[in-house]
């Protein structure tokens, strides 16, 4: 049987999603304990990659077992046997074919900006000590949706057969002290949600103008684009997947 497990996790101590040869990921520790509790070696694929300090709300891995074990029982287990910083939401059957990466219909990432410092948040959130054109940076998103193309916001050196992405939603709001970007897309490209963010906080500095952005986008140049803002204020939200894949 082919099995989706949903599960959470706080990126903080983990050198991203996937095992690393001298570094803890986040597939190793869940990984572990899945192989743990049913008895056999177990592998499981997520629906992406997330780098090392990124959080996510929302992940979603697929695994294959002959072993029974009660759903309920199992979540349970797994969440008593895990670090504190990993829970597992869910776990259902699905299809044979079905694939947690690749039958991914949307995936929404969420970057949280603040301008007021705050000890509790530190190190989940991107403090900005200068002020932010607010309306610019708003303005400057909309423009992502004119395009296809992100070569510009994608990590130098990355093999990928296209660039191309559908953005579905890219915008900004204020939740509470807190300035929130979330952006949805079929897919994203290595290092491209935190390269887009620093784009549009050059464009709320003043740095760049609202217009630059298509000159950037256009140059298909890494080195035109922004800085990447840190990794740990960002999320991996949710991830949407088609109605018929569960069985």
């Amino acid at each position: 049987m082919r099995y989706f497990i949903e599960l959470s996790y706080n990126g903080s101590a983990y050198h991203g999603w996937q095992n690393q040869p001298n570094a803890l990921s986040v597939q190793e520790v869940t990984e572990k304990a899945l192989s743990t509790l049913l008895g056999k070696q177990m592998s499981i694929m997520a629906a992406g990659r997330t780098d090392a300090g990124v959080h996510a709300k929302q992940m979603f891995a697929h695994f294959d077992t002959d072993v029974d074990f009660e759903i309920k029982d199992l979540i349970f287990k797994l969440n008593s046997f895990l670090p504190i910083d990993v829970a597992i939401h869910n776990i259902f059957k699905v299809k044979a074919e079905a694939h947690s990466r690749f039958d991914a219909l949307s995936r929404t990432y969420l970057y949280r900006v603040t301008l007021k410092k705050n000890v509790f948040t530190n190190d989940q959130v991107y403090y900005v000590k200068q002020g932010l054109d607010f309306d610019k940076m708003k303005e400057a998103s909309k423009i992502l949706f004119e395009y296809k193309d992100f070569q510009c916001f994608s990590k130098s050196k990355t093999e990928v057969k296209t660039y191309h992405c559908d953005i579905m939603k890219a915008e900004w709001h204020f939740k509470d002290d807190e300035l929130h970007f979330v952006i949805q897309a079929n897919r994203f490209l290595r290092n491209m949600v935190r390269a887009i963010v620093g784009t549009l906080i050059n464009v709320g500095l003043g740095r760049l103008s609202v217009d630059d952005l298509h000159t950037i986008i256009q140059s298909k140049n890494r080195s035109k684009a922004g800085f990447s803002v840190p990794a740990h204020g960002l999320y991996l939200k949710n991830i949407t997947y088609p109605d018929d894949i569960k069985l």
